[in-house]
């Protein structure tokens, strides 16, 4: 299951987008912590209004619904509301309204000043409200938070309707100032959502907390209030605000090691580039096999193969080690058998995992779901691209019998027909209709607009199957399996070579979407011709001619590629996945024109991408925004219910940046190299540090002089070669 906000049964798509309004309308601020992300309002308060999404969630569940907080029954004034710069912090300014006690101004206006702050921490919201009195009087006041958790399933909240629920609890008081609010779901386990207050309130009554507050001038006095969710009903440690921030801070600073340090001349890129890091950062969440990326805030705050793998091919040469935490995440994950209600198969990489009361019921069956074509042969892809880059073999030995699995899945069940291509088709209608990554029921069609028929050989899917040959036949021979090496090779050239008889259309000057079931071509230019240069699949005359398209106006919008041309039957700017753009898409298209030394059009899409960031708020790239073409003076058009950060979106600077470098690692040759790197016209100077081969570092910086890019090696292990070709 992807990209999904509100859910509807419509048309041959169980799980439509309908949004009834934007996020962007509430203006919320989110949170996310491993398997925990809240969405709250300006104040820090959860108010259900608008899309009703507003809650903190856990494990695919919400566990808190409400939560408002109100001096004397005032709600009070805002000052400011924002998230700090490395995520882990809600932080909110407020002050007082003219408080009355229905004749007089009891508390004038301004006179008290109220901060929150919140961050989330293994499966539990820390806030420290702190009351302060500015006024030359004393004043007494009743502070109240009123809260309710409604346990509602994360499709439930999106939209799924539901014909029963499990038995909700009412709040009910233990010892030490602990609320127990409790949900027994129809998978018939308990969900509990527990809060203590410190220091004890006045009163506890059902749903609302109220503190008697006297503050002498310039008097102060501060509430810690923490909630602990827990499944299973297990038992509940609740641990002091600032122990707590301690060691956020801590695993903070330990993080920040595993992606290198960029830093240049350019303020504002650094800026984003910082953005990107300290979001990358925070989606990552740490599993028994290593880092893995979560696809993104709010809707997809879990395990997805596909982003997942992207995310880490678009950071591998910056941070390695996150392409290790998925390689052996998914593998042991990886499908051993034929179920057709999850579309698994025996070699089959996973699609998505999802927890929460329906995942457990089957009402969605995407508690472990594998419908999607392209994650078997990216992660055969990433695998070997991680060898060149760390020379890590005990890692690639450890999961080989996976990448064969994997492999004889492309040829045995990927291959549905024989013809030599990979197709896809749902198994069960209870699964996703289209599985590639734009995998909308209506982003796959012909030129007359009419829907393809399945099953669907995508183009960019053959390009990752082209790789994944590529790349096996080196982790082959790396292995000593040299006859396997040679075979894969052989196959990958056969598969270039009948790709590019049938899905090069002369006529359109470009490669063909798709094959439909009835094996007649979708003739529709599309943004996933640049996964095919980001695969090498395409041959370079025929590449040299896809890239003109890609870059003609209706396709490149000023900011970025459209998902679907202008000129289609289907182009809606407002679509998700005709006529959209995506960050995402847009840095692989800019690596494959530069895989193909397409350099002007790569640094064009960079430059759009940078551009629309200083337009964006936090310079955060979300999921995809619209695709209407470039307005001077104007940001791009926001897409109403897009994700953010989203781990692609955060992570494809990165990729940006080594297309423009053309940085490559063999790390058992030990050699580093530098193919005519160049640097945008806003950059003329940057360095790069904390840059790992395993526990030894390399350091460079690039200075822009008048002719050329002079490279200077500060540091580099001991028996590495920096190759520079200009």
């Amino acid at each position: 299951m992807k990209k999904h906000d509100t859910l509807v049964k419509l048309h041959d798509d169980k799980y439509y987008i309908l949004a009834s309004s934007s996020y962007a309308d509430d203006r919320v601020l989110t949170l996310n912590y491993g398997d925990t992300f809240g969405i709250f309002d300006r104040w820090g308060d959860i108010k259900q209004f608008g899309t009703c999404v507003q809650g903190i969630y856990h494990q695919g569940t919400r566990f808190i619904s409400d939560m408002e907080l109100e001096i004397n029954h005032y709600r009070p004034m805002l000052l400011s509301s924002n998230i700090k710069n490395e995520n882990e912090m809600l932080s909110v300014d407020l002050t007082n309204p003219d408080i009355s006690d229905g004749h007089n101004v009891v508390i004038p206006k301004g006179t008290l000043h109220i901060s929150r702050s919140k961050f989330l921490q293994d499966g539990a919201c820390h806030e420290l409200i702190i009351l302060y009195n500015y006024g030359s009087d004393s004043h007494e006041m009743d502070l109240e938070i009123t809260f309710d958790s409604d346990f509602r399933d994360i499709f439930e909240v999106r939209g799924m309707e539901r014909n029963k629920r499990g038995m909700l609890k009412p709040p009910f008081t233990s010892a030490n100032n602990h609320i127990v609010v409790s949900y027994t779901g129809l998978d018939q386990i308990e969900r509990q959502t527990n809060l203590h207050f410190d220091p004890e309130p006045a009163d506890i009554k059902d749903n609302k907390i109220t503190y008697k507050i006297k503050l002498e001038p310039l008097g102060m006095y501060s509430i810690n209030c923490t909630s602990v969710f827990s499944v299973y009903a297990n038992p509940v440690q609740f641990e002091p605000y600032f122990i707590a921030y301690d060691k956020i801070r801590t695993g903070m600073e330990k993080s920040k090691e595993l992606i290198a340090e960029v830093f240049t001349d350019n303020e504002q890129f650094n800026n984003w580039i910082n953005r990107s890091k300290n979001d990358l950062l925070s989606l990552l969440v740490q599993t028994p096999f290593g880092s893995y990326p979560y696809a993104g805030v709010p809707w997809y705050n879990t395990v997805f193969g596909r982003d997942g793998t992207f995310t880490a091919l678009e950071t591998l040469w910056v941070s390695p080690n996150i392409a290790k935490g998925v390689l052996l995440y998914q593998a042991a994950r990886q499908a051993t058998k034929v179920l057709p209600l999850q579309d698994a198969e025996p070699g089959k990489i996973l699609h998505e995992i999802r927890s929460g009361e329906m995942a457990e019921t089957g009402e969605i069956p995407f508690k472990l779901y594998y419908g999607s074509i392209d994650t078997t042969p990216l992660f055969v892809v990433l695998a070997g691209q991680y060898l060149k880059r760390t020379d890590d073999l005990a890692t690639i030995r450890t999961i080989w019998d996976n990448i064969l699995q994997a492999l004889t899945w492309i040829k045995v069940y990927g291959d549905m027909d024989g013809d030599g291509f990979v197709e896809y088709q749902r198994k069960a209608e209870s699964g996703l209709a289209n599985q590639g990554w734009k995998d909308s029921h209506d982003s796959i069609s012909h030129e007359n607009g009419d829907l393809a028929s399945f099953p669907i050989a995508l183009c960019e899917v053959q390009g990752y199957v082209y790789d994944a040959k590529i790349q096996a036949a080196y982790m082959a021979q790396r292995l000593g399996y040299n006859e396997m090496a040679e075979q894969l090779t052989i196959e990958a050239d056969d598969l270039k070579q009948h790709f590019n008889e049938v899905f090069w259309d002369e006529k359109l000057g470009t490669y063909i979407l798709a094959l439909d079931g009835d094996k007649k071509p979708c003739r529709v230019v599309a943004s996933n011709v640049g996964h095919l240069l980001y695969s090498g699949i395409a041959t370079p005359e025929r590449a040299a001619q896809a890239a003109k398209l890609l870059m003609s106006d209706d396709m490149f919008n000023g900011w970025g590629t459209r998902t679907l041309s202008s000129k289609a039957a289907r182009y809606n700017p407002m679509s998700y996945h005709n006529g959209s753009v995506w960050p995402h898409d847009t840095a692989i298209a800019a690596y494959g024109l530069a895989r193909y030394n397409m350099m002007e059009p790569a640094m064009r899409l960079m430059q759009g991408l940078f551009d629309a960031s200083l337009f964006i708020e936090l310079q955060r790239l979300p999921e995809l925004f619209c695709g209407f073409p470039f307005r001077r003076g104007e940001a791009p058009t926001a897409y109403p219910v897009a994700c953010s950060p989203q781990a692609w979106s955060v992570a494809a600077v990165f990729l940006l940046l080594q297309a423009c470098l053309r940085i490559s690692f063999d790390g058992h040759e030990k050699k580093l190299t530098l193919y005519k790197p160049m640097l945008p016209d806003y950059i003329k100077q940057i360095r790069i540090s904390n840059l790992r081969f395993g526990d030894e570092l390399f350091e460079l910086e690039m200075i822009k002089n008048e002719h050329d890019l002079g490279i200077h090696v500060i540091k580099k292990p001991e028996g590495w070669e920096i190759v520079t070709i200009k």
